[in-house]
């Protein structure tokens, strides 16, 4: 019988796949091996593997030439990064390196802009979008920056008071763009967006405030889907919609040439996770280009703020499982030697679901199982994978020690968790290391943090 976790794990999915493969019974991560990571510097432990994050964006990068050309469509692609779903210095030091640009969504963005700028990690060519409900300290940093030379920085309207507060603080001349409120799925608790301004009212908001205003010179629409850019019809519909607003626009507005379409391109959150980017990307282009052509104007500027796309996929997190508890006659609870709650918030907060799989005992007998954090919250739990609806490990030998690794972890959860700060039931943050590779591929890992220690904590809470 076949009877091994590797036999389950061949026969549920295709495997080894990219970026996984198996060392004997060990697990391999884009051929970093895992085992020796966790004797080096233990668990609970976080990682970044730099390298992926250059690795996405320059695909990014050529599915859209290859669009553009297929298409002969005659605008520029520009990548912006999501500072939100990753704001450390690591991450934006390795997807500088690609020649893209900035969105934010808060003030605080503003002033790590200003430091890359004066490190010389972004230049005066760089678009900087500024995105968000902007008030007194994010409009007085995007105010500043603009004031002080930077002309490629675009406030993107997300509401009719901003105009007013920006023309307030800001010298002569700038460029501008507007958010499109755009329609939810129908399953969505909310209709309309909450961010930008509706579909019908955007023209007339051009028209009344902007046309003649010397001081405006609108550039840009954008337009997001909070399901992201997936084939479907709902997405498809949306994006038309969006093209005939842009449409619409440019033909009483001749400065207009940017269409940011947002982000919003998945991840892998499976090992049978299948996703054909190029094509959604060729058929984004073909629509946009077969509608500008039939109203006779030019073609838009395409720009992307991909975010969870660009630093995804280089995070991991491995733990130990400590202890198996067998709390009833089907149940069995491996106990991990931290918290989902607080390492990998999304699996508690909305149920998200990253890879998950054994990093070693391969050959070893498995089970099923439900793996459980250290909190006394009863949410401090993770009992199900995308596909499987079940958690199988290999079996639970106290003299066996078993390490697991979740993967593609890399967007939102350090900030969501609070980095640094506190934590649920007072759980460290996990000590979190570094990979990259030199020119001649040779791996080479730091220490980024160490795990907090109780006097990290308590300073926090005002002990002394």
């Amino acid at each position: 019988m076949n009877t091994k976790y590797s036999d389950l794990i061949n026969q549920t999915y295709y495997f080894p796949q990219e970026e996984f493969k198996l060392n004997k019974d060990n697990l391999q991560f884009h051929n970093i091996d895992l085992m020796k990571l966790v004797e080096k510097y233990g668990t609970p432990l976080k990682f970044t593997y730099l390298p992926q994050i250059s690795n996405n964006i320059n695909k990014a990068k050529s599915w859209f030439r290859r669009a553009m050309e297929k298409n002969k469509y005659e605008g520029k692609y520009y990548y912006c990064y999501c500072t939100k779903s990753s704001h450390f210095e690591f991450v934006m030091n390795e997807a500088f390196k690609n020649n893209i640009h900035v969105e934010t969504s808060s003030a605080f963005d503003i002033n790590i802009v200003e430091n890359l700028l004066e490190n010389g990690k972004i230049n005066k060519s760089t678009y900087i979008l500024c995105n968000g409900f902007k008030r007194d300290q994010y409009i007085s940093n995007i105010a500043r920056l603009i004031n002080n030379g930077h002309k490629n920085t675009i406030p993107i309207i997300d509401n009719y008071e901003e105009l007013d507060l920006l023309q307030s603080e800001i010298k002569g001349k700038f460029k501008i763009g507007i958010r499109i409120a755009a329609e939810e799925e129908p399953k969505f608790e909310f209709y309309t967006s909450r961010l930008g301004i509706g579909y019908k009212n955007i023209v007339s908001f051009y028209k009344k405030q902007i046309q003649e205003n010397d001081k405006l010179e609108l550039k840009m629409l954008h337009f997001f889907i909070n399901t992201g850019i997936n084939d479907t019809a709902y997405y498809w519909n949306e994006l038309v919609k969006c093209i005939k607003v842009y449409i619409a626009l440019k033909r009483e507005c001749p400065t207009l040439d940017g269409l940011n379409i947002g982000g919003g391109f998945p991840i892998k959150n499976s090992l049978a996770f299948e996703y054909d980017y190029q094509y959604m990307i060729d058929e984004i282009i073909n629509q946009i280009k077969i509608a500008c052509d039939e109203a006779e104007v030019d073609v838009p500027h395409i720009f992307t703020e991909f975010g969870s796309f660009t630093v995804g996929e280089s995070g991991g997190a491995i733990y130990q499982v400590l202890y198996q508890k067998q709390q009833n006659d089907r149940e069995k609870w491996n106990m991990i030697d931290s918290s989902f709650i607080t390492t990998l918030p999304d699996t508690w907060a909305i149920n998200k679901r990253f890879i998950m799989l054994a990093v070693n005992r391969w050959n070893d007998t498995y089970e099923r199982v439900l793996l459980g954090g250290l909190t006394c919250d009863s949410d401090d739990y993770y009992n199900s994978e995308q596909n499987m609806n079940a958690i199988y490990l290999p079996k639970y030998n106290k003299e066996k020690p078993l390490y697991i690794g979740f993967f593609n972890t890399g967007a939102y959860q350090e900030t969501i968790g609070g980095y640094g700060g506190l934590h649920h039931c007072l759980i460290p943050q996990p000590k979190h290391i570094l990979i990259d590779r030199d020119e001649n591929g040779i791996l080479a890992t730091e220490v980024f943090s160490e795990q907090q220690t109780s006097e990290d904590v308590l300073k926090i809470l005002g002990y002394k």
